[in-house]
């Protein structure tokens, strides 16, 4: 039924829940696991010009370790996994990979790292994916 599952991480300890949920989904499914971060560049845009680089570069740094964390798991459940660092506006940015991609449905949960969503119901990457997939969408609440 799924071939594909895509887990969008920020490396948050959050997402540890989220990987369990999905792997063990891949797992029943026989699925490749895709591990997308998004460095989203309305965080450094915001800095003053000096700073925006290293901002960046220290995001895209993050992001990478998130994707490595994604493969990482992957391998310990013996799933094949493909990751993809992308730059832009988190939401769109996952539903764009999701359709290039091929995926079958999207593993999230209900919250990110940013201060603000910690006190919503679902943050609002979340809640963008929910309500503009165009596959179904696995919401681990975390």
């Amino acid at each position: 039924m799924y071939d594909g599952i895509l887990v969008p991480t920020d490396g948050s300890e959050q997402t540890v829940e989220v990987l369990e949920h999905a792997m063990t989904m891949a797992q029943n499914h026989d699925a490749t696991v895709h591990g997308l971060s998004v460095v989203d560049e309305r965080k450094y845009q915001e800095l003053p010009a000096e700073r925006r680089e290293e901002a960046r570069e220290t995001m895209e740094k993050q992001a990478e370790r998130a994707v490595e964390e994604v493969a990482m798991r992957a391998e310990e459940f013996d799933l094949d996994a493909q990751t993809a660092v992308r730059t832009g506006i988190p939401g769109p940015r996952v539903l764009e990979y999701a359709q290039q991609a091929g995926v079958d449905v999207i593993v999230i949960g209900t919250r990110g790292r940013s201060d603000h969503e910690r006190y919503v119901r679902l943050g609002s990457v979340t809640q963008r994916v929910v309500e503009n997939a165009d596959v179904p969408v696995f919401v681990a609440h975390l």
